[in-house]
């Protein structure tokens, strides 16, 4: 539960834009609910008319739906693109549901003191190296070759956020004396801190730094690899452009997700081969004409799991089925002399100037 995230990515496939919630967890991720985003230009009324949707709000009523539909997860994790929406977090806050978001490190707030940027607010922590780390507490972040680095977090305030806040401000970096651009976070939740005032009065339950920390970094997870995985598996190879076509197809290539995390997870054993019947046997006969599979293809045995249906173990009886109703050979037609196109003759030399 505590390592589960629902991410919301926006991705441009083949001149269509779709937002996606895609379910985590360091074991396995999943695309949950896919919605292609329509520009304003296609609406009579433009970006004021009541159908036009922009992608945060599409992303928040994707996270919405997944709730509803009993998805279980810890935190909605969203990078800067999302989170340095007010709207976008406000309409999550409205819904009850848990976020951890980014934050570019110039968004600015209203100048509260002297911080009124998220790393502005991380230099006014006190830093005086690992032996004397001040505000700054280790953290150790684990990958998925195995590799493990430490990195250091800390909550800081900005604005009226802050560790006892509504919305806490939760930074992690490398290296605290330098806060480098391309390894350091800047993270807004609402996942209060343990032992703080609101930690009793939450919905939430209560997450310390290295929880938020791991739970964002699932996100980076699943960037690396979720657009060359979905790629592999046709997401973007649709040639139509009806939004009902476009979710039919993309859910069929979540179908293959799970095939893909089923054989991962549960890899396959080799069926044992069977006779082909007697040319002469008989075979049943379908109400529609078609001469049915033999028995002897079938799928040996029920599923693994009682949930999750094994259709990887169907493969022959599927790839008979195709053969035995493919269409008979036409035989070859007779030769046919060639037509040749009968071309204009040439101009004479005198009317084009060549000797």
């Amino acid at each position: 539960m505590g390592k589960q995230y629902l991410g919301s990515v926006g991705k441009i496939d083949r001149g269509v834009v779709t937002v996606t919630t895609c379910w985590a967890d360091e074991r396995v991720y999943y695309p949950l609910h896919a919605v292609p985003y329509t520009p304003a230009h296609h609406f009579p009324g433009g970006k004021n008319d009541p159908g036009f949707r922009t992608k945060l709000q599409i992303g928040a009523t994707l996270a919405c739906h997944a709730a509803e539909a009993g998805v279980s997860f810890r935190a909605v994790v969203a990078d800067c693109a999302y989170g340095d929406h007010t709207c976008f977090r406000a309409e999550l806050w409205d819904a009850h549901l848990p976020f951890v978001m980014a934050l570019k490190r110039g968004h600015g707030t209203w100048q509260y003191k002297d911080a009124f940027r998220p790393v502005d607010a991380a230099r006014e922590l006190a830093w005086h190296g690992p032996e004397q780390p001040g505000d700054w507490h280790p953290v150790t972040r684990t990958f998925r070759d195995g590799r493990t680095a430490t990195w250091w977090a800390a909550d800081a305030q900005l604005g009226w956020w802050g560790p006892n806040g509504v919305v806490r401000l939760v930074v992690a970096t490398t290296d605290p004396a330098t806060l480098p651009e391309t390894s350091t976070w800047y993270l807004a939740t609402n996942l209060p801190r343990p032992g703080s005032p609101r930690e009793q009065h939450s919905r939430h339950a209560a997450a310390g730094l290295t929880e938020v920390v791991r739970i964002y970094g699932l996100r980076h997870w699943v960037e690396q690899s979720y657009k060359q995985v979905k790629d592999e598996l046709g997401w973007a190879d649709f040639q139509v452009r009806s939004d009902t076509a476009i979710r039919r197809h993309q859910i069929l290539v979540n179908c293959a997700f799970s095939f893909c995390w089923n054989t991962w997870f549960a890899p396959l054993t080799p069926i044992p081969a069977t006779p082909a019947p007697e040319p002469d046997t008989p075979s049943e006969v379908t109400e529609r004409g078609r001469t049915g599979v033999p028995a002897g293809l079938l799928a040996p045995g029920p599923p693994g799991r009682a949930w999750l249906a094994d259709a990887l173990g169907h493969a022959a009886t599927l790839l008979a089925s195709v053969v035995d109703e493919a269409p008979a050979r036409r035989p070859p037609s007779p030769p046919q002399r060639r037509r040749h196109r009968q071309t204009s003759r040439p101009l004479p030399p005198r009317l084009t100037n060549h000797r």
